[in-house]
């Protein structure tokens, strides 16, 4: 394709989504699905008009997918309730970790044993389509911070979570693989990957949430009328959280996500603080109220990063449509697929939720919606970056292209009545 017909072909699309939007809210499928399904009409599953390869494209498909990632992390960081608290972040934590974790081993023991990989490719496999997506599971995602639903929450602080956590099993796979130092004994993997990589990003993310979070109430208290351009502000504290732990090594993924959180919680708390904060008469414009009124910029930037996100999106899923062909659905990856959707994510939800007091009911859709995607294909990525040989990284390349696919087109079809019978069921009769 020609970069005039790609202008034409976005462009197209875009309208589409533009004019349709209140018709695609009201149909029982995701906009996602739209895009994947544009993918394959004009990809090699159609007219062949361009075919993308992932493989060819790594670099690209890397830088595209992290900022996706990131921006989708920020997202979902901003919509997350306040105040953080362990027993309402108990279940999301459990499942962000255990579960993930026996994900990677589930899936471990089925591409070692089953699709007779490398020991260390089977655990890459495990590690890239262990983390749910916050960038297509938008439907199971919180509205806004306010929302009271449990399950909504638990999936979205899911999403924001495993997408920095599943780091550490990335770096063990290419280990394995001898594409990474892991240490005598996997003492470096531990110490460095696992417990410096991952603390120190939550604790970068935590810094950097509550110092603009603490700079922009400063700021607005001591110059009153004093306006901000949100956007740019949200903008720059993922890039500088995720800037800053690149730097020192840490899991940028986890900073991101809990700057996000960090600026909310701040910015709401000190809010509460400053209720009954009067500026002087001399400093207050005419007319302004004794309370001032606090615009915050988690909240006011958020419809921005939205779009962006939106737009990223339907850039992905195109792709992904466009690196199909009709023999890349071969019965070893749907089988794969296959046990991801049924076996691996149900099994590691219900276990990793043991002790907890989400309902039975809530734990099976958790266990359903365990939506693969856009982070999945980053993880590949990289490690396609960091010297994957060749012909692992097409398997795997084979493997994820149908999982997220059949991800989007499963789960895009069963999220609008499903989520609907849960809230019926649950108002008072």
């Amino acid at each position: 394709m020609t970069t005039a017909t790609w202008f034409i072909l976005i462009g197209a699309l875009l309208l589409v989504v533009g004019f349709t939007y209140s018709y695609l809210k009201s149909v029982p499928a995701t906009s996602a699905i739209v895009y994947l399904l544009i993918g394959f009409v004009v990809g090699p599953m159609g007219f062949e008009l361009f075919h993308f390869n992932p493989l060819e494209e790594s670099a690209l498909l890397e830088f595209l997918t992290e900022v996706a990632v990131l921006i989708s992390l920020y997202c979902a960081g901003v919509k997350m309730p306040a105040p953080v608290t362990l027993k309402r972040w108990r279940t999301p934590l459990q499942l962000a970790v255990v579960s993930m974790t026996f994900t990677v081993g589930l899936v471990t023991l089925f591409g070692y044993y089953w699709l007779a990989l490398p020991l260390g490719a089977a655990v890459l496999l495990g590690a890239v389509v262990a983390p749910t997506d916050p960038v297509l599971a938008t439907e199971v995602q919180v509205r806004h911070a306010d929302d009271p639903d449990e399950l909504r929450f638990a999936l979205t602080c899911e999403a924001g979570m495993n997408d920095g956590s599943a780091f550490p099993f990335v770096m063990l796979g290419l280990g394995l693989l001898g594409l990474h130092d892991l240490g005598d004994a996997g003492w470096r993997w531990l110490a460095v990957d696992v417990l410096w990589a991952s603390g120190a990003g939550i604790g970068i993310g935590i810094l950097a949430g509550v110092g603009v979070g603490w700079l922009v109430n400063k700021i607005r208290t001591r110059f009153v009328g004093t306006v901000f351009l949100e956007s740019f502000l949200g903008m720059g504290l993922i890039a500088l959280a995720y800037g800053i732990s690149l730097l020192v090594d840490a899991w940028g993924f986890l900073a991101v996500f809990s700057a996000a959180v960090a600026l909310r919680h701040t910015e709401l708390k000190l809010a509460g603080l400053e209720q009954g904060y009067s500026a002087p008469v001399e400093a207050r414009p005419e007319g302004e109220p004794q309370a001032m009124a606090h615009v915050h910029v988690s909240e006011s930037s958020l419809e921005f990063n939205e779009h962006l996100e939106r737009l990223a999106e339907i850039v992905l899923v195109l792709l992904i449509g466009g690196s199909l062909f009709w023999d890349s659905w071969s019965w070893r990856a749907v089988g794969f697929a296959a046990f991801v959707f049924f076996v691996a994510r149900p099994v590691s939800v219900h276990l990793g939720v043991l002790g907890s007091r989400a309902p039975m009911r809530m734990r099976h859709l958790m266990g359903w919606f365990g939506v693969r995607g856009i982070g999945s294909l980053y993880y590949l990525m990289y490690a396609i970056q960091h010297g994957l040989p060749e012909d692992v990284a097409l398997e795997l390349i084979h493997l994820i292209l149908v999982v997220v696919a059949l991800s989007i087109l499963v789960h895009g079809v069963s999220v609008k009545p499903t989520i609907a019978r849960y809230w019926r069921s649950r108002k008072p009769r």
